[in-house]
């Protein structure tokens, strides 16, 4: 077992992506506490499915803008991780207004933001 993540948050730009990480945490602690029996840490899988999160989340393309992942039209998460973070999501999501009430209102709200193409650099007028 490792200890939880004690991120700063400083390596995200902007307050989006701080957010997204905060609550993609929050439903990976949910799910291992439940699940591995893993009390106040994280177990190995689940700590290395946050740093597969935080990392693509770190060179998301759409920084600011960045809609939740479940309507994002990227989809850059591996096959094997993307099924990883759907069991955690479909177990940690109902439980999240218990656990943190407003952390879930606001990805729900979140879920509701359309998905912006990315512009080409074609498309970008100078």
């Amino acid at each position: 077992m490792h200890s939880p993540a004690k991120e700063t948050h400083k390596n995200f730009s902007n307050n989006r992506l701080k957010q997204e990480y905060k609550t993609i945490k929050a439903m990976i602690e949910i799910f291992c506490r439940a699940k591995h029996d893993s009390g106040a840490v994280l177990c190995s899988d689940c700590e290395e499915l946050l740093n597969y999160a935080k990392k693509r989340l770190l060179h998301c393309p759409f920084q600011q803008n960045k809609p939740t992942c479940g309507n994002c039209l990227v989809h850059c998460y591996k096959p094997d991780m993307k099924s990883k973070v759907i069991e955690v999501m479909r177990y940690s999501g109902p439980r999240m207004i218990y656990h943190h009430p407003l952390m879930a209102l606001r990805h729900m709200l979140d879920s509701r933001r359309n998905p912006q193409k990315l512009l080409k650099k074609s498309d970008i007028k100078r």
